[in-house]
């Protein structure tokens, strides 16, 4: 009877409560994917572009030069959501991580990354405008479209078009997975036909200058949240995919 009050049964361990959050750390233990290389693809885009900006001031030519430059890093966290979903997704499987963890997390993740990004750019507008384009009248973040409503509202610009790269990289990751490279090939072929089709019945119907206009007047923080409310909708549809998806 002692024997038993000093060793009493053994209870299942509670669930910890930042599983999600460590998911967060998995999805960081590669600073690579998350950091490193975003910031090597904004450093080196940005420092090509100020040499070709030397290279027409040089020339002796006037007025202000504008780059488009800055947006390299958005195309590139498609790639990190496709390596988000592909490197780490098993292995959590195997720390018997839940779908739902495995899926916020790597969303805060991306989150986390995405402003960081959104502050160097943010950074370097402010730079650009303190230093008239670098005393070159070149700018490669700061862009007057972009930055209309002040640094707060451009920084937001840029980490909601981050994130919705991300959430379309992640899932396309989830599509391969689940249904194979074949259907996912097939899936982007439609959608590149859906595109053209769409370009297509512009043209037709002669539309394209009213197209241009609208986007002329639209203002970038409203086209912001359009593209936040696609990122809603595709992550909803990414993470439905992941519950059906089997390992």
């Amino acid at each position: 009877m002692t024997a038993a009050l000093d060793h009493p049964p053994q209870t299942p361990a509670a669930r910890p409560k930042n599983r999600t959050l460590g998911v967060v750390r998995l999805q960081f233990t590669n600073t690579q994917t998350f950091v490193w290389v975003p910031v090597l693809v904004l450093g080196g885009v940005w420092l090509i572009t100020l040499v070709i900006y030397w290279i027409i001031s040089s020339s002796g030519a006037d007025g202000p030069m504008y780059s488009g430059g800055s947006q390299a890093p958005l195309w590139y966290f498609a790639v990190v959501g496709a390596q988000a979903m592909n490197l780490t997704f098993y292995f959590s499987q195997a720390m018997s991580l839940t779908r739902r963890e495995f899926y916020l997390g790597s969303l805060i993740a991306a989150a986390f990354s995405a402003v960081g990004i959104s502050a160097v750019f943010v950074a370097l507008g402010l730079i650009e405008q303190a230093t008239d384009g670098y005393g070159m009248g070149g700018y490669f973040a700061y862009l007057p479209w972009v930055w209309e409503h002040g640094p707060f509202a451009a920084g937001l610009i840029y980490f909601v078009l981050t994130m919705l790269w991300f959430v379309l990289g992640f899932w396309f990751a989830i599509v391969k997975h689940r249904f194979g490279s074949l259907i996912l090939t097939v899936a982007l072929i439609v959608i590149g036909i859906v595109l053209l089709a769409g370009a297509a019945w512009v043209s037709i119907s002669r539309g394209w200058g009213e197209v241009w206009m609208w986007l002329a007047q639209a203002e970038a923080l409203g086209l912001a949240l359009w593209a936040l409310g696609l990122t809603v909708v595709f992550g909803a549809g990414s993470y439905l995919t992941l519950r059906r998806l089997t390992t």
